[in-house]
């Protein structure tokens, strides 16, 4: 998810856009047009897996190599500066790839919508009327075909130095991920770079209509568009002078925004700098391309890239196809789609199925946030992993603001028995708060319980969000939109993580001490759940054996990871104020199924804490635990 919205939130989504999600029933519909044709296998760069978990870093790349501190809200790129693809350099990569991780994911690389004279390369104006920010929101995409000129030490010579930046990731064993944005495009969707025989979204629609099933896009006909009107005082550009901010611009007739807004004038909370994409799901909600029967939840990728051979689908689902292999071609590894739960199903059957016959081993991850679909668009939809926020991410930060009792943790859990594997954890991301900024927890070290829980807890991979290891707060007023989140909209620098930079050594030389300590910690973390399988294996919750334990309350959690080598406890201390001591309980039954033989069994901490013995005696088995406030072990024995 990206905040497109200014004041409010996009979890709240039109009445349109909730008709248009998904349906799993079996209905077939004629479908007269375009033919699907099989795809040639292309080899990707083979890379060892981690023996534990994946661990995923996701850098936004505009920031990520900024030096320049200066702050300026609104501020171009002169005065704030911009991070540049060169600027992740083998220093950086290597600084990253010791955090344990696996796969980077290039937030905001695409070419989209924003605010700077390119015109000498042939890249039109884009209008601050329709664009949030200076810089630009990644997710109104402008060329699927390009990458950001901003992000050039040579605009002229962009995809060369991101094929570049692949390659060097690449080098260091890291795969490379990098967003599709299914939902929408950008308001001046127009394509430079697009290959031979390639037709920019929209060039060949039938405007005279609402809808037909191979227009890219929906139209309010007989009407032009217009700006929103604007709420809270709200300027373009802060109110800076602009030839084209004039409150026009000019598109006749009105599209569909992306949100799924009908209006030729959409609501200035609407996300009225993107217009929505045509997936051949008609304005009442019906389906102009053939269902997926029901027993494909249960098929193999492969089954469904065959039921799709010879099908004729919406011209929109071969755009989107083609945008796929051509990235794959130039090496990217994965994606991650963003607003999945907006794009029927079928497309997504359609869509993954085919990049895995490009690269059976590509990442596939999906912003998904109603758990209800959650299977749907495993299963269907065939995407590898979903993003974990609407439970377990929901449930730790309301345990860390004191919100919330630890007992949701393990329901949670239970929950998601039967897809734990799929469901991605983080703690932070370009969308949520920083857990730093007053309005999430006011203190990044109170992360450090919650993070050990959300990584250790399942087999699913982890996510981190730069900066998020040094403690980053999220502070600074940008421009659009509010502080507590690192800016995705405007040029900036982040703090925490420019001491980390150090003027582009990535040698941490400007962190403080505890800096460098949480630092230490995600290392220490990370690298455990990479390199563990024990990670991988099974999983079983102790809290509410030790619920009536003395020492153990709402704000402790433990649980067990087991595999036929290794067992593992996992404790951890919410409480930022109070110490913890139990006798931890482990049940019979699990004891009996380990075989351990009575007697002591030393425990080492995996953390670097103080090792200590679990005792089995008959009847009996307990690990005796003392954390520090906001502590955790990692018992392995």
């Amino acid at each position: 998810m990206h905040k497109l919205t200014f004041p409010v939130s996009r979890y709240a989504l039109s009445a349109l856009a909730l008709a248009m999600l998904v349906s799993c029933g079996k209905t077939e519909m004629p479908t007269p047009t375009a033919q699907v044709s099989a795809a040639a296998q292309t080899p990707q760069q083979a890379m060892p897996s981690p023996a534990g978990k994946t661990v995923v870093y996701q850098m936004f790349t505009r920031l990520f190599g900024n030096s320049n501190s200066a702050n300026q809200p609104w501020g171009s790129i002169e005065q704030n500066g911009v991070g540049k693809f060169n600027d992740i350099n083998d220093a950086a990569l290597a600084g990253i790839k010791e955090l344990g991780v696996s796969h980077v994911w290039y937030t905001g690389v695409l070419h989209h919508a924003l605010i700077r004279d390119y015109s000498a390369y042939g890249i039109s104006n884009d209008d601050p009327d329709v664009v949030k920010g200076r810089a630009g929101s990644p997710y109104a995409v402008k060329d699927y075909y390009s990458v950001n000129p901003d992000l050039a030490v040579d605009p002229a010579k962009r995809l060369e130095e991101f094929q570049a930046l692949i390659n060097r990731t690449h080098q260091h064993g890291l795969k490379v991920i990098i967003d599709i944005v299914p939902n929408h495009v950008a308001r001046h969707y127009q394509s430079l770079d697009k290959p031979a025989g390639v037709e920019d979204f929209g060039a060949s629609d039938d405007t005279s209509v609402e809808y037909k099933r191979d227009n890219n896009f929906y139209y309010v006909v007989g009407q032009p568009f217009q700006v929103p009107v604007a709420q809270n005082g709200y300027q373009p550009l802060g109110g800076e002078a602009h030839p084209l901010a004039d409150g026009q611009f000019a598109e006749n007739p009105a599209k569909w925004t992306g949100n799924g807004s009908r209006l030729a004038q959409p609501d200035f909370n609407d996300w009225y700098e993107t217009v929505k994409i045509n997936y051949g799901v008609k304005p009442d909600g019906s389906y102009d391309f053939d269902r997926l029967p029901a027993n494909y939840a249960d098929k193999s990728v492969a089954e469904h890239f065959a039921f799709w051979q010879g099908k004729s689908v919406p011209n929109s689902w071969l755009k989107f196809r083609d945008i796929a292999y051509y990235w794959l071609e130039k090496g990217v590894d994965g994606f991650r789609f963003d607003m999945a739960e907006m794009v029927p199903v079928e497309f997504w059957s359609f869509l993954n199925s085919s990049i895995k016959q490009k690269n059976p081993d590509a990442f596939l991850l999906a912003e998904v946030y109603n758990p209800a679909l959650y299977r749907d668009y495993l299963h269907q939809g065939k995407m590898d992993y979903l993003y974990d926020k609407v439970e377990m991410y929901d449930s730790l930060k309301l345990i860390m603001q004191g919100k919330g009792s630890t007992d949701r943790i393990a329901q949670v859990q239970q929950g998601m028995a039967d897809i734990e594997s799929h469901m991605l954890h983080f703690l932070e991301n370009h969308d949520e708060q920083r857990i730093a900024s007053p309005e999430f927890a006011g203190d990044a070290n109170k992360a450090k319980p919650a993070m050990v829980v959300s990584t250790l807890i399942s087999s699913s991979p982890t996510m981190l969000y730069f900066g998020q290891e040094v403690g980053e707060a999220g502070a600074l007023d940008s421009g659009f939109g509010d502080p507590s989140r690192t800016s995705i909209f405007d040029y900036a620098g982040v703090p925490a993580h420019q001491a980390w930079l150090n003027n582009g050594k990535y040698d941490g030389g400007q962190l403080s001490a505890e800096q460098q300590q949480l630092r230490q910690f995600y290392r220490v973390l990370l690298k455990l759940s990479a390199s563990e399988a024990v990670f991988k294996g099974q999983y079983q919750p102790l809290h509410q054996l030790n619920k009536s334990t003395a020492g153990y309350t709402d704000k402790s959690y433990a649980f067990v990871r087991f595999d036929s080598k290794d067992k593992v406890v996992v404790v951890s201390n919410f409480d930022a104020e109070a110490s913890q001591r139990y006798e931890l309980q482990l049940p019979a039954e699990l004891v009996r199924q380990w075989q351990l033989n009575q007697g002591e069994h030393q425990a080492k901490d995996l953390l670097g804490g103080a090792d200590s013995v679990l005792k089995v005696e008959q009847g009996k088995t307990s690990l005796k635990v003392e954390l520090p406030p906001l502590g955790s072990a990692v018992y392995k024995f």
